[in-house]
């Protein structure tokens, strides 16, 4: 374990005759040791099954027990996939392991995403041990495979995987994708991948399952982005996660912000930290989405179009609890709203490079204490009450 240092000194002798008496008799009472050598088969077995997995061979991949599973990933380009156990826990003939599936998808992860896995085993006569089952450890959320038989489309800038949805569909997904894609780099610039990974279930409770989270808490949400915040080059992709049942309300420009929206979080992840509050990184990626819509302020925020004309004007900008997805539907629409004016105002009044100068240069700290403060000193030469001011009375004009 790293930084665990070894205890120095001499051995106290009453100690080891201790301790060595007491194996002898577990020895002698026909005790095992702890590692018996269940845990090295297991791994080797599993070897052989990821071995499978990733040369297409479905006949190997049934001698390492269940070929349940094998079809749903099977379509999936995969540049690796590996198990590593952590632990096994035997009794008997049957066992069940803990392990971590580590896999890449060709052409888009640039490392490796780690799943936790919980596999049932059983061993025959002859001492093999052979897969019963494989499924995401508890508290973990879902693999896309692990919903059913996984489909794929390619497009120019996306790939798109789903279960349960016609390829007509899949197709339109990575179409506004590859629509995405390049609007993200005209706003942003070029200094990210440039591609994207779209996840389609079946329906909202998939999209939950992906998540591990309950289904209550994305119900109204269109998509989500899942990414580590800061991430550099040894963090794998993001995934675009669609919630099919609200995606479907949407018309052709509503999906296509929507798309655009959590493509500039992929865009902008390397530069979105524990320092960037909610408003501005939700507020940027709706500023991207609007940006070639034509969409008005009175069009695209109604919520707080409601409040301001009825006298009710934020005092302050959101905060990241007024983005809570379990939360009241009007606060958070209200919140998306608002975030994406200050984005926008700051593009109209600085412009957008600064808009963009902005958003990097609050990434640049590692915590969110004068972070904002900072940045709207140092970019745009304002404090924070009075861009608030400033905010306060854009709402007004825009929406009044």
């Amino acid at each position: 374990m790293a930084g665990r240092r070894r205890a120095r000194g001499s051995p106290v002798p009453g100690l080891w005759l201790l301790l060595a008496s007491l194996f002898v008799s577990l020895v002698a009472c026909g005790g095992r040791p702890a590692t018996d050598g269940a845990k090295a088969d297991v791994q080797r077995v599993l070897d052989r099954r990821a071995a499978a997995v990733l040369g297409h061979d479905e006949s190997a991949y049934a001698a390492t027990g269940t070929a349940a599973g094998y079809a749903a990933v099977r379509a999936v380009p995969l540049a690796a996939w590996s198990y590593r156990v952590t632990a096994v826990h035997r009794d008997g003939d049957s066992a069940t392991a803990d392990a971590e599936l580590s896999y890449r998808v060709d052409g888009y992860d640039r490392a490796p995403v780690i799943a936790n896995r919980t596999l049932s085993l059983t061993r025959d006569g002859d001492g093999q041990w052979s897969v019963i089952s494989e499924k995401p450890a508890e508290k973990t959320g879902e693999q896309l495979w692990d919903q059913g038989t996984v489909s794929v489309v390619r497009g120019t800038h996306s790939l798109v995987l789903g279960v349960g949805q016609s390829g007509e569909r899949l197709r339109s997904f990575a179409d506004l994708a590859d629509d995405a894609v390049p609007a993200v780099s005209a706003a942003w610039g070029t200094d990210w991948a440039g591609r994207v990974v779209v996840l389609v279930p079946n329906s909202l409770e998939g999209m939950a399952g992906l998540l591990g989270s309950p289904a209550s808490s994305y119900r109204g949400i269109a998509a989500v982005t899942t990414g580590e915040t800061g991430g550099g080059s040894k963090a794998p992709a993001d995934r675009v996660i669609v919630n099919p049942d609200a995606y479907g309300m949407l018309g052709r420009v509503g999906r296509q912000v929507v798309l655009t929206h959590e493509t500039t979080h992929v865009a902008t992840r390397a530069h979105t930290n524990a320092a960037t509050p909610l408003w501005l990184s939700e507020g940027y990626a709706d500023w991207v989405g609007y940006r070639d819509t034509g969409r008005t302020p009175a069009e695209a925020a109604p919520e707080l179009q409601h409040a301001v004309t009825g006298g009710t004007v934020p005092a302050a900008l959101p905060t990241d609890g007024d983005f809570g997805f379990s939360g009241d539907a009007s606060r958070l629409a209200t919140a998306y709203e608002g975030g994406w004016l200050a984005c926008r105002m700051i593009a109209a009044r600085w412009g957008e490079v600064k808009l963009d100068a902005f958003y990097r240069a609050v990434g640049e700290y590692k915590e969110r204490p004068g972070a904002v403060e900072g940045a709207l000193k140092s970019v745009l030469g304002t404090s924070l009450p009075r861009f608030t001011a400033d905010w306060r009375a854009y709402l007004r004009d825009q929406l009044a």
